[in-house]
């Protein structure tokens, strides 16, 4: 299977997706309808990524907003149940013993 090239959008000379507008409320900062954001959505989640803010909306009404993602601290990772199961002790017998022994018929 071919690996696939990466895509990158270029952004106009302005260094912003042509499709933002200036917001009418000052506190929503740059502004996207909902269709010109499904339009556009890869070229503006890459100027978010780059460290902007978007307002998105509907109606003239602001929906959604769009910020960077801060990166996780990575927690412990799950190697999976061989470590515990390697710190029990042992059965010295077999599984038979063992299931005779549990019924009381040793």
């Amino acid at each position: 299977m071919k690996a696939k090239k990466p895509v990158t959008y270029k952004l106009s000379k302005r260094s912003e997706p042509s499709v933002l507008r200036d917001a009418v409320v000052a506190e929503w900062g740059r502004v996207v309808t909902v269709r010109d954001a499904k339009a556009h959505l890869s070229a503006l989640l890459e100027w978010v990524a780059a460290g902007h803010e978007l307002t998105i909306t509907s109606d003239g009404e602001p929906k959604a907003k769009l910020i960077k993602a801060q990166a996780r601290e990575r927690g412990i990772v799950f190697q999976g149940m061989g470590d515990y199961l390697m710190k029990q002790p042992i059965h010295a017998g077999s599984a038979d013993e063992a299931v005779n022994w549990t019924r009381g018929e040793w």
